[in-house]
């Protein structure tokens, strides 16, 4: 059974329909990377599984169950959504974001509790915030700050979890060690984690499945060696490239045309005028 999946789903605003009848299921216990251009629908694919978005037709199915029939707080203990750029109010501690994710777990009946506080601990330890703790979230570089809202999701201990664009403003050094911690939560905890990437060779890099989205549908979805090919890229991404396979990871490298300084030509060059 797939962790979770949509029947012919559609999705828009106002008067525009931004995904049109679409089905998907996502493998339960991998990683998913959704790919496509700039507006094709992505992040409001990944708002819906959330159930933060009310489809106009169709629905979302979470462990084979409709989303939209369940308690909050039921679907809150299945899965956990990291929004695209989140915010904190001024001054909130690292501890004190990361507690936020225990809210599904509370009510009137169960306070805080030691299973709590334990599950707050874990999470600061799998992203090497400990000795974070207790700085604002505000004082946080941005690959601190972010890990800071992946402890908070992983606080909420859910199986699956929903990123969206969870590398944008970040350095390369603080990109991947986004996506190494996440593939490491997948690797040892076999969580089901659903991220919106825009980087074709980290997606392959890390994923375990892909989903390229064109035209309101699924273009293609699967393995990432299955999937990205020089056609699709330039019918999704409307680029031509070369692809060629990683040589440390053996995933698919997509290497894009375009103008460029061309150390190639360059080198040829300067040997014929020798």
């Amino acid at each position: 059974m797939s962790a979770i999946s949509t029947e012919t789903l559609s999705l828009g605003y106002g008067e525009t329909v931004i995904i049109d009848e679409l089905d998907v299921a996502i493998p339960k216990g991998e990683i998913t990377v959704l790919i496509g251009s700039n507006g094709c629908g992505k992040s409001t694919l990944l708002r819906s599984l959330a159930r933060l978005m009310k489809p106009r037709g169709g629905s979302v199915l979470l462990e084979g169950k409709a989303i939209a029939k369940l308690p909050t707080k039921e679907v809150a203990r299945e899965l956990a959504i990291l929004p695209q750029s989140p915010s904190a109010p001024e001054g909130l501690t690292v501890h004190q974001l990361v507690k936020q994710g225990r809210y599904p777990y509370q009510s009137w009946l169960k306070q805080w509790s030691k299973e709590d506080e334990d599950a707050v601990a874990k999470a600061l330890k799998a992203t090497k915030l400990e000795e974070m703790a207790d700085r604002p979230v505000d004082s946080l570089s941005g690959g601190q700050r972010q890990r800071a809202w992946i402890a908070m999701t992983l606080a909420q201990d859910t199986d699956i979890i929903l990123l969206d664009e969870p590398t944008t403003y970040l350095d390369m050094t603080h990109q991947i060690e986004i996506l190494d911690l996440l593939f490491e939560l997948n690797e040892k905890e076999k969580r089901t984690i659903v991220m919106v990437l825009h980087d074709l060779n980290l997606a392959c890099r890390y994923a375990h499945y892909l989903v390229a989205i064109k035209d309101k549908q699924i273009y293609a979805e699967g393995r990432p060696e299955e999937v990205i090919t020089c056609e699709l890229v330039q019918q999704v991404f409307a680029m031509n490239c070369q692809v060629t396979q990683d040589p440390l990871f053996g995933t698919p490298l997509c290497i894009p045309h375009g103008r460029g300084r061309c150390i190639v030509q360059e080198a040829a060059l300067t040997a014929r005028l020798s």
